[in-house]
């Protein structure tokens, strides 16, 4: 399991904006810093109401542009789609998740075997796989206990 420190992820997301000539801003830093100090795959709304506390006068747009220009560009990733809102994480490492049917609970975990899984040769002649995700779904410990 590899894991960078955010000063790290800072540095790199510094180095990526500028090698697409895209300046680095007080609201891109600020976006970025609650998206890398985020545990829960944030929406583009829970980003922008925590960047608000910051900078009072962001729009929900400026918010949402910036998470999908940072995902165009490779800075973050888009997570799996399962409500109407798009969420998105830092983490660009290979990895899967577990996500919770009663609370929405997307957690990131790691295994070799998952990330090893073979391609099936009639969707690798028919397709190009970029990506390799697991998604596995059940109810969280949380949830359980709420019974």
């Amino acid at each position: 399991m590899i894991k960078n420190s955010e000063d790290d992820k800072k540095i790199s997301f510094i180095e990526k904006l500028a090698k697409h000539t895209l300046k680095v801003t007080p609201q891109r830093v600020a976006i970025y810093d609650e998206l890398i100090k985020a545990k829960d795959h944030p929406s583009a709304d829970k980003i922008y109401k925590r960047v608000r506390v910051l900078f009072p006068n962001i729009s929900f747009d400026t918010v949402y542009r910036t998470l999908l220009l940072f995902y165009e560009i490779g800075i973050i990733n888009l997570v799996e789609g399962y409500e109407k809102k798009k969420r998105f994480e830092p983490n660009l490492y290979n990895h899967h998740h577990f996500r919770c049917l009663k609370c929405g609970l997307i957690i990131d975990f790691f295994n070799d075997s998952y990330s090893n899984i073979v391609i099936p040769d009639e969707l690798k002649q028919q397709h190009q796989v970029l990506n390799k995700r697991v998604i596995l779904e059940g109810i969280c410990k949380d949830c359980s206990k709420k019974k």
